[in-house]
């Protein structure tokens, strides 16, 4: 079993250094065999070793000693339990259909063979983050999926849109790298190890020391450790206000915005939040900090969905949203309702960016709703998995994001951190908000009448795209049906820590949930959704304009990026021009190296004036130099 658990992480690494080394060697057809059939070996075996956890068979251990320092160990080491299973199965499944599905998507782009390579490389990034079982290999997993990211989403390097996003990406998610690597430097500091198991097994001990930040204002120990590392959680998984980088992060190929910033890249915060909650646990701070952030990135980005017309930005949003909730539920110590999420919308929200990719490239890379509409006849197999996406998204039973949505919302109602009413609201309305940008998306594209240019009509596109959405569109109906063993049972027993609740099996939620509030909210955003852009198409107009500056704000995203822009880059522009001017010009240049010439230049000058050539003069001033000392030496003297 040990042979398998190194081949899930690097068989995609070796399709990667084949497609990106070789690719010229092996052919466009080459790199996408290597790479795909690589991603392919990762799930099969993934399959098999989530099989193999299912009947108790876990495992941690080291694999290399990198360095030893005393007592400490840095080592690279796989955990390989019921959570990180699930995330292995998650991440390479959704990632064997994004490889399949870039085939048709990238068929005639020059960077083909790089993008495979990337892709690959990402996936291996993951899975060792997934499968860390220490600190330093989750950073050094977390900084790799940081910078394939990073140039995945400036792959059209000849766009400056491209390069302005992934430069934008890269430096918020240092702000939240930051915190996180201080974290971990705490972890280390204090508990003497990198290991999870020797950190979690003396976390009880260290539940109250304190550390003074600020003199004489302590603070404990854990509660700055967990809100450092849920800085970097806030970067990488986009959360209130490090949630900036995202939607313009969607300048990348569309098979990047499903595979890294739908199902996986954007979820490591998410899991590495479950991972820690042994520290969690023993912070109620530090898990209020993660409720309310999670309540008002789930609510406030939901409402920028709403106003945007760009699909692809639509869908975004919506992954900001929906990371929102699986945020709120590890605040209310739901941890197990969160990966459940996390799994459930790994798969629909994939299906909504693939199946929008598969509208661009119709449309001919027109992404604008507007210029959109009547495309269900044209294009029906792209239009029944996006109604299946937008319908498990939108939370409607029986389909996934029903019973994961619901079990979130429910523990959230029953959390007792500060904040957690907050919190409740915000994702309770947030159920209206999907259903109604969610289906907006649905009726701007797919139904009314054609508002693209009829002369040359859009077709479906070919099975190399439309397969990964029929596949995906499948656990996007069913997996949520699992909720009775994963969120209700025991499913992943030690592997975090989860407060006690009283839930219920399958039907009987079903039932409960057919009566519940959130399914009202649902129904209600998506007949809204129907009156607006279906029954009554030119009222969403008049209400923009009723609402005029609120609707301003929104649509602007609360002028996050506005703020940024103008006080933190042109802030250190300004800073920056500060220390060139009047440090490196005015300071170094113009005083110490042109000053330090022009005290010389002048000092030579007056040194000249007494090189005469004449030797008399020349004896003149020996003698008046040996009166002065002798003079100066008489006056101390006799003054002592």
């Amino acid at each position: 079993m040990k042979a398998l658990y190194l081949i899930v992480p690097f068989a995609p690494l070796v399709g990667a250094i084949i497609a990106g080394l070789f690719g010229r060697a092996v052919g466009r057809a080459g790199a996408h065999r290597a790479t795909i059939l690589a991603v392919l070996a990762s799930f099969v075996c993934s399959v098999i070793v989530f099989a193999d956890v299912l009947n108790g068979n876990t495992f941690n251990g080291s694999l290399y000693t990198w360095i030893t320092m005393g007592d400490t160990r840095i080592e690279l080491g796989f955990l390989v339990d019921r959570l990180s299973a699930l995330m292995m199965v998650v991440v390479t499944f959704v990632s064997l259909m994004v490889h399949i599905y870039t085939i048709g998507y990238m068929a005639e782009d020059p960077g083909y063979q790089r993008f495979f390579a990337y892709i690959s490389l990402f996936t291996f990034s993951m899975l060792m983050l997934v499968m860390a079982n220490n600190f330093l290999q989750l950073f050094f997993g977390w900084e790799a999926v940081g910078l394939v990211s990073y140039l995945l989403i400036g792959f059209w390097y000849t766009r400056p849109s491209a390069i302005y996003a992934n430069l934008k990406a890269f430096l918020v998610n240092r702000v939240g790298d930051f915190g996180f690597i201080l974290g971990i430097g705490l972890v280390l500091a204090y508990f003497g190890s990198l290991d999870y198991d020797v950190v979690f097994s003396q976390a009880i001990s260290f539940s109250e020391r304190t550390i003074e930040i600020i003199p004489n204002h302590p603070w404990l120990l854990l509660s700055v450790v967990c809100i450092c590392l849920f800085i970097g959680a806030m970067g990488k998984s986009a959360q209130f206000p490090l949630h900036v980088w995202l939607p313009d992060s969607m300048e990348g190929p569309t098979p990047i915005s499903a595979l890294i910033h739908a199902a996986t890249m954007v979820t490591a915060g998410i899991f590495m939040v479950a991972r820690m909650s042994p520290l969690y646990e023993l912070s109620e701070t530090a898990r209020s900090v993660v409720l309310v952030t999670g309540g008002i990135t789930a609510l406030f980005m939901g409402l920028v969905a709403l106003t945007q017309f760009d699909i692809k930005r639509v869908v975004a949003y919506s992954t900001l949203s929906q990371l929102g909730y699986m945020t709120a539920a590890l605040g209310a110590s739901a941890y197990s309702a969160a990966m459940f999420h996390l799994m459930t919308h790994a798969f629909f929200k994939a299906l909504l960016f693939l199946a929008a990719g598969s509208v661009i490239i119709a449309l001919h890379h027109e992404q604008d709703m507007r210029r959109m509409g009547g495309l269900k006849r044209y294009m029906p197999i792209t239009y029944w998995t996006l109604l299946i996406g937008a319908i498990a998204s939108a939370g409607i039973p029986p389909l996934a994001g029903f019973y994961s949505k619901d079990a979130i919302i429910d523990a959230v109602h029953h959390a007792e951190a500060p904040g957690a009413m907050f919190a409740y609201l915000c994702v309770l309305s947030c159920v209206f908000v999907t259903a109604a940008y969610t289906f907006r998306l649905v009726f701007m594209a797919f139904h009314g009448e054609p508002r693209f240019d009829t002369g040359h009509p859009p077709h479906e596109s070919p099975a190399v795209v439309t397969v990964p959405l029929v596949l995906l569109a499948i656990p996007s109906v069913a997996a949520g049906w699992l909720v009775g063993s994963v969120v209700f049972g025991d499913y992943f027993q030690d592997s975090v820590l989860e407060a006690e609740r009283d839930y219920h099996g399958l039907l009987a939620f079903t039932l409960h949930g057919l009566v519940s509030l959130p399914f009202w909210l649902a129904v209600a955003g998506t007949v809204t959704a129907w009156y607006l852009y279906m029954k009554n198409t030119g009222l969403p107009k008049k209400i923009a304009m009723a609402l005029g500056p609120l609707y301003a704000i929104v649509e602007r995203k609360y002028g996050f990026d506005e703020f940024y822009d103008r006080v933190f880059a042109k802030g250190a522009l300004l800073v920056g021009r500060g220390f060139w001017k009047g440090g490196d010009q005015t300071l170094i240049d113009g005083l110490i190296v042109n000053g330090s010439a022009r005290v010389t230049y002048w000092f030579a000058g007056v040194v000249r004036l007494i090189q005469t050539g004449l030797v008399n003069t020349y004896a003149f001033f020996m003698l008046f130099g040996i009166l002065a000392g002798v003079s100066w030496m008489m006056w101390h003297l006799l003054g002592s």
